[in-house]
């Protein structure tokens, strides 16, 4: 018995829009981290590099990172809204 072409292309659609709606979501960048190791991923995440030195204040976290290029750039997390700010870059 041969199988509508209508039918096979429906059965094609729904399958490929429920793989899709199963896939793992990106990290939120916008999650308030509860830690200075999370702090740390949230800002390697918008500048990839090694993690030099984490510090906190009252409403954010200041992550120093080196990047391959030598360069120490300091990122803000804050605490509450987990909001990622680059600061100024250090030679």
């Amino acid at each position: 018995m041969k199988q509508n072409p209508y039918i096979r292309f429906i059965i094609v659609c729904l399958t490929a829009l429920s793989l899709n709606s199963t896939s793992v979501p990106a990290q939120d960048t916008k999650t308030a981290p509860k830690s200075k190791s999370e702090a740390a991923k949230k800002a390697q995440q918008k500048v990839s590099g090694r993690v030099l030195k984490v510090d906190q204040n009252k409403s954010k976290y200041r992550v120093k990172v080196l990047q391959k290029s030598g360069r120490v750039v300091s990122v803000d997390v804050d605490k509450k809204s987990g909001k990622v700010s680059q600061k100024k870059k250090k030679d």
